[in-house]
């Protein structure tokens, strides 16, 4: 059931829907196009909450009755009314998640497709090794929920893990589901290097960031500085016999982006000044955002080992989330990417919180 704070909040909706449906039909109002939309807009906003909020009440007087006719003395009506409010007490439930939801803002960002940054941390090769694994888990998961996964950049160690890898994922509500696996992965488990048998500890950073669109980010030419050069390491044909790769600086940030994984110096260029975009983009809601300043290096840390958002215990087979406290002894089927009821745990535990935030 709603609590007193929700339904003063939400009655005051109601409140203000019916203000707003008053300057709607106002002529005034009919006349200014931009005040006209900006009205309508926020109507849209709040009739959704409204609308749950009403069915709910309708839905509490119908439990009010049906609830009188338990002291019916026909016993067959008795039994009816038990059936009915148990249906009306599960919609009550059903109802009650639902407003919540809908009165916690939405993310505009959850919806946007996103850049994934992966980066060995504390641990050398081992480090290396598990950020190579956490790309594949998160590889998996793309393709459960149907996403597109697409490299932009690549730096291997010798020992074949992943320095640093950058993909960008689309797809539906993208963002909003991975935004919760930026921060430091800690592993626990014995290295394949290791000839004794000891446990080592290594950990790898995921920084998970909205794609920013041209529009979003203009870059001046004047603030670029770009390099060509011949790509180093595996490739394909004239990968490595040509000036392929491509490093741009932006001056003013002092930002770095380099791609060199495809073997045109025009692909390479795109998918650099992509990335850039979308750093920049972030750089700037960090700024705008004072009160969550160095937001994005809060994320992923140093990468030393103390600083961890989750660990993988694999002697264990187990996996704990330190944000929410919460444990899984199934990590080769994690990994394997059935990421889905983790990563909903974390956004329920986030839209509990703006909740809460909303209602002070």
């Amino acid at each position: 059931m709603l609590s007193k704070e929700l339904e003063i909040k939400l009655n005051a909706l109601v409140n203000h829907l019916e203000e707003l449906d008053a300057a709607l039909a106002d002529p005034s109002s009919m006349n200014d196009r931009e005040h006209y939309t900006k009205l309508a807009c926020e109507r849209a906003d709040v009739s959704k909450p409204v609308e749950v909020y009403l069915e709910y009440k309708k839905n509490l007087e119908q439990m009010e009755q049906t609830e009188a006719l338990l002291h019916d003395s026909d016993p067959e009506m008795k039994e009816l009314a038990r059936e009915e409010l148990k249906e009306l007490e599960a919609n009550a439930e059903k109802l009650t998640a639902e407003v919540k939801n809908l009165l916690v803002p939405q993310d505009p960002d959850d919806s946007k497709n996103t850049m994934v940054e992966i980066r060995a941390g504390t641990g050398g090769d081992e480090a290396t090794l598990f950020a190579g694994e956490l790309y594949r888990m998160y590889i998996r998961y793309a393709e459960r929920r149907g996403w597109k996964v697409e490299e932009m950049s690549r730096s291997e160690s010798d020992s074949g893990g992943i320095k640093e890898v950058v993909a960008l994922v689309t797809g539906k509500n993208v963002y909003g589901e991975l935004k919760f696996e930026s921060g430091v992965h800690r592993v626990q488990r014995v290295p394949v290097t290791e000839s004794q048998g000891r446990i080592h500890t290594s950990a790898a950073t995921v920084a998970v960031l909205p794609e920013a669109q041209e529009v979003d980010v203009k870059l001046e030419d004047k603030d670029l500085r770009i390099d060509v050069y011949r790509s180093s390491g595996p490739g394909g044909q004239s990968v490595n016999t040509t000036d392929s790769a491509v490093r741009v600086t932006h001056v003013p940030s002092n930002l770095v982006c380099i791609c060199q994984d495809e073997k045109s110096q025009h692909k390479n260029k795109a998918k650099a000044l992509q990335i850039l975009r979308t750093r920049l983009l972030d750089l700037e809601r960090e700024k705008q955002h004072s009160e969550e300043q160095d937001k994005r290096r809060s994320f992923v840390g140093s990468g030393d080992r103390s600083e961890k958002i989750r660990t993988y215990n694999f002697p264990q087979d187990r996996l704990t989330d330190h944000r929410i406290g919460l444990t899984r002894h199934d990590l080769n089927s994690l990994m394997d990417g059935d990421l889905s009821d983790l990563i909903q745990a974390l956004r329920a535990h986030d839209r509990a919180k703006r909740l809460k935030h909303e209602l002070e």
